[in-house]
């Protein structure tokens, strides 16, 4: 669904992510694992089009390299950023209704009030006010609103409280199956990780460094590459 060949990533005169290649497979999540600084950001950005990057970007049989974010979402590509970055100004039903742009569609799709009860209840209410774990889950109904093949998760569990961490993990595996779409997440929490991933990916300093299959991951071993 989404590829990435010898991608690299500058700012200025300095390469932050260095030729890394990637894939993410049909209704599969892929978790990528790292502390900060290491470059997870910065490669969501350039998948999304935030940043320029040099390289292959490639959604199903589209090239996405060059193009504009807002082409990317329409071919597909979802992102939630991390911070989450919701209009505070703007309801929550109207914050998700900037998602139905890529789409054309007026009406909200049902299912994101059945994943998510709590936008339903407040969908008159202010984003601003609501707290962070309802702030993320009002960012993913959001991008769910335009219909992405492939959804990036950008530190997802940021800010959010261990028990809705947990639901979290388990919507997200929801919305997978419901959608039958992709999911790019990353992250440093490793249980909320072991719980949504089908493959794990460790990035240091700009280069995928380890990979494991997520069910027989050795978290150990990438709690070690967790670790300041």
């Amino acid at each position: 669904m989404l590829s990435t060949t010898d991608l690299r990533v500058s700012y200025g005169m300095s390469e932050v992510i260095h030729g890394i290649s990637l894939s993410v497979g049909e209704n599969e999540t892929l978790a990528i694992m790292g502390r900060n600084g290491m470059g997870k950001t910065t490669l969501f950005k350039s998948l999304i089009g935030i940043l320029p990057a040099k390289g292959e970007i490639s959604l199903g049989d589209h090239t996405l390299t060059g193009s504009q974010s807002y082409q990317r979402v329409r071919q597909g590509l979802a992102y939630v950023p991390q911070g989450r970055l919701v209009f505070p100004t703007l309801t929550v039903e109207e914050n998700i209704r900037t998602g139905l742009e890529a789409t054309g569609r007026k009406t909200i799709p049902e299912d994101i009030y059945a994943l998510f009860p709590v936008l339903h209840e407040m969908r008159h209410r202010k984003a601003g006010n609501l707290s962070g774990g309802q702030q993320q889950q009002l960012a993913i109904g959001r991008a769910l609103a335009a219909a992405p093949r492939v959804l990036l998760l950008d530190e997802p569990t940021e800010g959010i409280q261990p028990s809705i961490i947990k639901q979290l993990a388990k919507t997200l595996n929801e919305i997978k199956q419901l959608r039958n779409l992709s999911i790019v997440v990353s992250e440093q929490v490793l249980s909320f990780a072991m719980a949504v991933a089908d493959r794990v990916m460790v990035i240091e300093k700009g280069e995928i460094v380890h990979e494991e299959n997520g069910e027989t991951a050795n978290q150990e071993r990438i709690a070690r590459y967790l670790s300041v």
